[in-house]
């Protein structure tokens, strides 16, 4: 990506993604800045919820990007990520091929008219090379395997890949990947190397309530603070799923459908599940409704 696209300034960029509804703090500015200065990928660890994802799609907006996004998952391979090549249509070539020559092939001329950019399925890692530029996120990697994590790591090194009936595929402006993880498990140091690295956290207090007063017309200051004020607690209990931004925001969604201008006991109860999505996290929760909603502001 051409230094003329990237902000001028960690703060310059913090403005474009508020511009977008995506109110970053100092830290996570910096690193977004640093990879599209640096044109190095960035890597977001972090809890669910924290806005890893909605940073990709934040700066794809911000800096009016197409985003291309890879969904990890167990078993994931080169194929779903990379290309594939459509063999039914190859298939009815051959026959339209066949019925013009009636019957008979020219072996060598039919195959190499099978392999080309017509019969190609580009996946999400082909499409990024291919659309230049762009912001690839590759999201949630810790859930693919190793071998995956090797091929990625390949690619992300030489910006190219070599499709051997088709041949090599190179990015003439290489794409500003976002990478995120979870941690379910640890990705290897050989990918991190290969990346500037972030990790990010919860919003604070104020934060989250801005977030929630920009993203959500309407809701008023005293609710919009005790809605964060409760999911900050949440966050404290032991929760199987703690909630994210995401779930603060669906909850203030909730109580604003139901023409609430406070959070009370009897609408948290009503609306817990906006927020919460365990039967036994909803049960921890129900059980200390009067903690959750004491605010000591």
């Amino acid at each position: 990506m051409g230094s003329s696209a990237t902000p001028g300034s960690p703060d310059a960029l913090a403005d474009l993604l508020e511009g977008t509804g995506y109110l970053s703090d100092t830290g996570v500015a910096t690193a977004a800045f640093l990879a599209l200065r640096m044109r190095r990928p960035l890597f977001c660890e972090g809890e669910p919820g924290t806005g890893k994802t909605a940073l990709a799609v934040a700066l794809a907006d911000g800096l009016g990007l197409p985003l291309i996004r890879l969904q990890c998952h167990e078993g994931i391979d080169s194929a779903q990520a990379l290309y594939e090549w459509d063999f039914p249509r190859q298939l009815l070539h051959l026959r339209a091929l066949e019925a013009a020559g009636d019957g008979a092939l020219e072996v060598d001329a039919a195959e190499r008219s099978l392999y080309t950019e017509r019969f190609l399925l580009a996946r999400p890692l082909l499409r990024a090379l291919t659309t230049a530029p762009c912001v690839l996120l590759v999201d949630e990697i810790d859930r693919a395997d190793d071998e995956f994590e090797a091929f990625l790591l390949e690619l992300l090194d030489e910006n190219a890949v070599t499709i051997p009936e088709f041949g090599e595929v190179r990015a003439e402006t290489p794409p500003l990947v976002v990478l995120t993880s979870n941690r379910t498990r640890e990705v290897h140091d050989a990918l991190k190397r290969r990346c500037l690295y972030h990790w990010l956290e919860h919003p604070d207090l104020p934060r989250e309530i801005a977030i929630l007063r920009g993203r959500l017309p309407g809701i008023g200051e005293r609710l919009a603070g005790q809605i964060a004020d409760a999911v900050r607690r949440l966050r404290g209990l032991e929760l199987l799923k703690p909630p994210g931004v995401a779930e603060s925001l669906d909850w203030g969604r909730a109580l604003l459908a139901l023409g609430r201008e406070e959070l009370d006991a009897a609408s948290a109860a009503a609306t817990l599940g906006a927020v919460l999505k365990y039967s036994e996290d909803l049960d921890r929760a129900r059980s200390g409704l009067d903690a959750l909603l004491s605010r000591e502001r």
